[in-house]
C-alpha cells in the first residue's frame, strides 16, 4: 500500500513539473517574437524536442528490458504525419496569437481543450456525463470575463488562443484513436518532426532567416524545445503510468494558473479583478469537468456493491 501511495505522490510530482514547466513555456513562446518569426521558432523547437525524446527513447531502449521490436515502421509514418500536421496548425495560431494577447489568457484559453474534447465527443456518440456539460458552461461564462471587458472588445490575439484549443482538441481525439495501436513515444517523436518539418519549410519561406537573429533567440528555443517539448512530454509518459486519467487531466489544467503566474512574475503582466474571476471560473470547470464524473463512477460502484448485500 504504502509503495503504490509513493508511486502515486511520485506521478503526482511529475505531472504538476510537467504542468510547471508547459505554462512557464508561455514567457519563452512570447519573447522569441522579438528575435524570430512564430513559424521558424515553432519549427526548431519541435525538431529540438523530437532530439530530446529520441535520445530518452534510445537510451532506454539500450537498458536490459530493451525490446528487439523495430521503434518505427511504416505503418507509424501516416498517422504520425497527420497528427503532426494538426499540431503544426495548433501550436502556429498560438504563437501567433501571443504577439497579441496576455499570457494568462492564452495559457487559460489554450487549456479549454480539457473541456471541448468530450463536447466533441458527442459527435462522435461518446457518452457525455452532466460534469462536462458544467465545465463547460463555466468555462464558457470565464472566456467571457476573461477575453471581453466591460467595453465589450476582445484581446485580439485570443481568437487564435481559442483557435488552437480547438485544433488541439482534434489532435487528442485522433491521438486517442492512434495511441493504442502504437508505442506513444515513437507517435510522439513522428509527430514533433512532422511539427517541425512544416513549421520550419513555412518559417524559411515566409520568414527572414538570420544567424543573429538565432542566436538571439536560442534560450528561448531551448526553453521551448530541449524542456517544454522534449522533458516535459517525457515526463508526462513517464507519471502516467501511475496516475489516475481523471488526475492528470485535473494537474496538467495547471498549465494556465502557471502561465499565468510566469506572465506576472516574469513581464509584469497583471490580471483586472473582472479577468481573475474568469481564470477563477476557467478552473472550477476543469475541476467540475474531470472530478465529477470520477465522483460519480465512484458513488454507482458502492450502490453496486451495496445492492446485492440489501437484496440478501
Amino acid at each position: 500500500m504504502k509503495s503504490a501511495t509513493r508511486r502515486h505522490l511520485r506521478a503526482n510530482l511529475l505531472m504538476l513539473a510537467a504542468a510547471l514547466i508547459w505554462g512557464s513555456a508561455f514567457v519563452a513562446q512570447r519573447l522569441s517574437l522579438d528575435a524570430i518569426g512564430p513559424f521558424l521558432f515553432t519549427g526548431i523547437r519541435f525538431l529540438l524536442g523530437a532530439a530530446v525524446v529520441s535520445a530518452f527513447v534510445f537510451a532506454r531502449r539500450r537498458g536490459p528490458a530493451a525490446s528487439a521490436a523495430p521503434l518505427f515502421d511504416a505503418a507509424l509514418l501516416r498517422p504520425g504525419a497527420l497528427l503532426g500536421v494538426v499540431l503544426a496548425v495548433a501550436i502556429s495560431l498560438q504563437q501567433i496569437g501571443l504577439g497579441y494577447t496576455k499570457i494568462a489568457n492564452a495559457g487559460f484559453i489554450s487549456s479549454l481543450y480539457v473541456v471541448i474534447v468530450p463536447v466533441l465527443g458527442v459527435f462522435l456518440r461518446h457518452r457525455t456525463g452532466a460534469g462536462t456539460w458544467l465545465g463547460a458552461a463555466l468555462a464558457a461564462i470565464r472566456l467571457y470575463f476573461l477575453s471581453i471587458n466591460e467595453h465589450f472588445s476582445v484581446m485580439y490575439g485570443d481568437g487564435f488562443q481559442l483557435g488552437c484549443a480547438l485544433v488541439i482538441s482534434v489532435q487528442v481525439i485522433l491521438v486517442g484513436r492512434y495511441a493504442p495501436r502504437h508505442d506513444p513515444l515513437a507517435l510522439s517523436i513522428a509527430q514533433f518532426v512532422a511539427c517541425g518539418a512544416v513549421c520550419l519549410a513555412i518559417g524559411l519561406a515566409c520568414e527572414p532567416l538570420r544567424l543573429a537573429d538565432i542566436v538571439r533567440a536560442a534560450p528561448t528555443i531551448l526553453y521551448g524545445g530541449a524542456l517544454s517539448v522534449g522533458v516535459g512530454y517525457t515526463l508526462q509518459v513517464v507519471a502516467q503510468r501511475d496516475a489516475a486519467p481523471a488526475h492528470a487531466a485535473v494537474i496538467f489544467s495547471m498549465e494556465g494558473v502557471f502561465a499565468a503566474l510566469a506572465g506576472w512574475a516574469a513581464l509584469g503582466e497583471t490580471l483586472t479583478l473582472r479577468a481573475l474571476g474568469g481564470c477563477a471560473l476557467m478552473l472550477a470547470g476543469l475541476l467540475a469537468c474531470q472530478l465529477l464524473p470520477a465522483w460519480q463512477a465512484r458513488v454507482r460502484a458502492r450502490q453496486a456493491t451495496a445492492q446485492p448485500a440489501e437484496t440478501a
